[in-house]
């Protein structure tokens, strides 16, 4: 089943939204802020992502969180974080069960279906 994880009010998630629809792609929109996120679920993205592409650096969260967080920004830290902060991960997140993708581009997209 794919996933499609983001929080509601976000346009690149809109977007998403809206592409997975036009395409008639069957999916669950999961909203970090309303069904939230494990730390098992944040592992293994991390794990399979890494840091620099899960985590979007340019948001107002993660210039929100205190200098020592960003300082001590390294794989243990981050998952605890994420989990607090779901906002500091790029959006949206799409899960097609063995792929996944960070970001909206309808071109990336279209080969997964």
């Amino acid at each position: 089943m794919t996933t499609l994880y983001g929080i509601k009010n976000c346009d690149t998630v809109k977007k998403a939204r809206k592409w997975l629809d036009e395409q008639q792609v069957e999916y669950r929109f999961h909203d970090f802020r309303t069904d939230g996120l494990t730390a098992e679920q944040v592992k293994t993205w991390v794990a399979d992502l890494g840091l620099e592409t899960l985590v979007n650096k340019r948001s107002t969260t993660w210039k929100e969180l205190g200098e020592a967080e960003r300082a001590g920004f390294d794989e243990t830290s981050a998952i605890a974080l994420i989990v607090q902060h779901p906002t500091l991960i790029k959006r949206p997140l799409l899960e097609t069960g063995n792929t996944r993708r960070v970001g909206f581009k309808a071109a990336d997209w279209q080969p997964l279906f």
